[in-house]
Order: structure tokens, then C-alpha cells, then sequence
């Protein structure tokens, strides 16, 4: 029987190109090499009694070109930012914006009056209220200690 050498570097160079290769397969490559990663807005939540205000950074786009849905559980937001970058003949235009579709699903804690949302959409961030349900809002339960 052989005695091998162990070395701990070997295995760590192994494991970042099997990472490297997990990346690869799961990221989208643009034309030019670089990662195409797409637009995820940030989100704020602030779980009142009342209501549940949601605050999405959604810079650069269009409120046309926003599609939002709200059902009792959760909140659907989907949209397009587009480019509108024109090249000349000769010239290079390099851009590290991101553009292209998304879409967020945020599930809600409590359920909410989706017939009633108000939403404000200002300085590319968009403000949804989302009244709580009547049966949400007089929800206390008691515990019994033995």
C-alpha cells in the first residue's frame, strides 16, 4: 500500500472549479463573456397592525411596464426594463446597467384585502399598502399554561 500526500490547497483549487463549473450552468452569459445577471428589486416590509407596507427599489422603469398582483397571500411583481442604447457605426457602447424581464414573489405574513391595495409609485420606488383582513387584524390567542 502507497502512502499518499495529502494536500489541503489541491482540494481547495478542486472545489472552487467545481463552483466555478456550478456557476456556469446556472448564470446566463451575455455576448461579450460577462454575467447577464438579472434585476432583482430590494424589497422593504413593514408588518403593522393595520396593514403591510411593502417598498420596492425599481429604478429606470416604466410604471406601464410593470405588472403587479396581489392575492390574499402574497404579492407578485413582474416587469421589463429596457434598453434604449443606441450604437453608431463604428462605435462601441459598453454598459453595466441591467436590462431585461424580472419578476419577485413576496409571500405575505398575514393575509390581506387584495381588493383594496393602494399603490404610489415615485422616484423609481414603489409603495403598496396592503390592508390586513378583518379576521387578521382581531387575531389574538390566548395561551393556557398548565
Amino acid at each position: 500500500m502507497a502512502l499518499v500526500r495529502w494536500e489541503p490547497l489541491r482540494e481547495i483549487d478542486t472545489l472552487q472549479r467545481q463552483m466555478n463549473r456550478l456557476f456556469d450552468e446556472i448564470l446566463p452569459t451575455s455576448r461579450d463573456g460577462d454575467r447577464a445577471f438579472s434585476m432583482m428589486p430590494r424589497v422593504e416590509m413593514d408588518d403593522t397592525q393595520e396593514a403591510i407596507h411593502l417598498k420596492l427599489e425599481i429604478p429606470g422603469i416604466d410604471p406601464n411596464d410593470l405588472d403587479i398582483q396581489v392575492s390574499a397571500e402574497a404579492v407578485s411583481i413582474a416587469g421589463e426594463r429596457k434598453t434604449d442604447t443606441k450604437t453608431e457605426e463604428k462605435g462601441v457602447t459598453r454598459t453595466e446597467f441591467c436590462y431585461g424581464k424580472f419578476q419577485r414573489v413576496i409571500p405575505l405574513s398575514s393575509r390581506v384585502q387584495n381588493d383594496q391595495v393602494e399603490a404610489d409609485y415615485k422616484d423609481g420606488i414603489l409603495r403598496l399598502t396592503l390592508p390586513k383582513a378583518e379576521s387578521e387584524k382581531a387575531k389574538v390567542v390566548k395561551v393556557n399554561l398548565s
